[in-house]
């Protein structure tokens, strides 16, 4: 009997802050999967075509994805800048009507998150040495 293609990958694990998780599930199913899909791309050493590196944050270490469904856009936002996790960082429904660009205040949310992920990062591996 053949293995399945992804038996033999391992997955970095998945951490959520603050409240991204409770965010992303609020969005409709077709978003949740395509965030997903871009999720489990990074949690097995890949990038989904459509994961953007997000401006701002010095080259391709915290990446977006962004999905328009049913005339509305939806963001995901997460950092690949850790060995063995995937921290999501933020998920929101953009409301503005105005440009393309992240809002300013989901950016400083993004920026407070990743301060937030490293600290659980560093706490994280000195328990694993432990």
């Amino acid at each position: 009997m053949s293995k399945a293609p992804f038996e033999d990958v391992k997955a970095k694990s998945v951490r959520w802050v603050g409240s991204s998780k409770e965010d992303l599930s609020a969005f409709p199913a077709d978003v949740k999967g395509r965030v997903g899909q871009a999720l489990w791309k990074a949690q097995t050493g890949s990038k989904a075509s459509f994961a953007k590196p997000l401006k701002g944050f010095g080259g391709a270490g915290v990446l977006e994805v962004v999905d328009d469904f049913d005339g509305e856009t939806y963001r995901a936002a997460y950092t690949v800048r850790f060995a063995d996790v995937v921290y999501v960082l933020h998920a929101f429904h953009k409301k503005s009507r105005k440009g393309i660009e992240t809002p300013k205040s989901d950016i400083d949310l993004i920026k407070a998150r990743l301060i937030r992920a490293r600290e659980d990062y560093a706490q994280w591996r000195k328990s694993q040495r432990s």
